[in-house]
């Protein structure tokens, strides 16, 4: 049904995403930092149904219309490159505050965190452009049903995610503790994120590839 390099391929891809540093990862941090680990399994929940929302529309041909408006797709790149650039310079600029340092924030209720954690998903160019082309690369139209391929392959991509980013959500205070204990640490900490979200945000700006319509 689905070749095992497909399989590997995507699983590798989404590991390599989920652990470099984005909005999903931030306001997972955050939420399990000021709330509590209730709140970011909720948000987390949010996030889970932004890849389900991601894998529908992909498979039902959102791809077809990126090819045949290049300019839209080109638009949702730069937009995305502009919002981590954003998040860069918040981690970077003097008087930065990492994303583990425990922060008064007013507690949300759980129908809030959990429409966060879904519009952050939704709004997070590191994964539509991983449905829209990385995703598409790895079918084999030659193999067996496109459309069903397309949905495995993007399963195996939301098992990855959600697996570290639950690990992140139970883990955060206790990193945050660490590192409170650790100010020089918090502070490396601090610029390492953002060093991260900066190279990816000039990457995805200068970006040329198309996403790739399923066959």
């Amino acid at each position: 049904m689905v070749e095992t390099s497909g399989v590997i391929g995507v699983a590798l891809v989404a590991l390599g995403m989920v652990l470099t540093p984005g909005p999903n990862m931030i306001y997972l941090v955050s939420r399990s930092i000021t709330q509590g680990r209730r709140a970011g399994v909720i948000s987390l929940g949010g996030v889970a149904v932004g890849f389900l929302v991601y894998l529908v529309v992909t498979n039902l041909g959102l791809s077809v219309v990126f090819i045949a408006v290049p300019e839209l797709y080109v638009a949702v790149k730069l937009a995305g490159a502009v919002y981590l650039g954003y998040l860069a310079w918040s981690a970077l600029k003097p008087g930065g505050i990492s994303v583990f340092a425990p922060q008064e924030i007013p507690p949300d209720p759980p129908r809030k965190l959990f429409t966060m954690g879904l519009m952050t998903n939704l709004l997070n160019p590191k994964i539509a452009i991983m449905y829209l082309s990385l995703i598409p690369q790895f079918l084999a139209p030659e193999a067996s049903n496109v459309l069903l391929q397309g949905i495995l392959l993007g399963s195996v991509q939301i098992v990855v995610a959600l697996t570290v980013n639950l690990a992140i959500v139970l883990a955060a205070g206790t990193i945050s503790g660490f590192l409170a204990r650790r100010p020089s640490w918090l502070k490396v900490q601090r610029y390492l994120m953002g060093t991260a979200l900066g190279a990816l945000a000039v990457a995805l700006a200068v970006d040329t590839s198309t996403p790739t319509a399923p066959h």
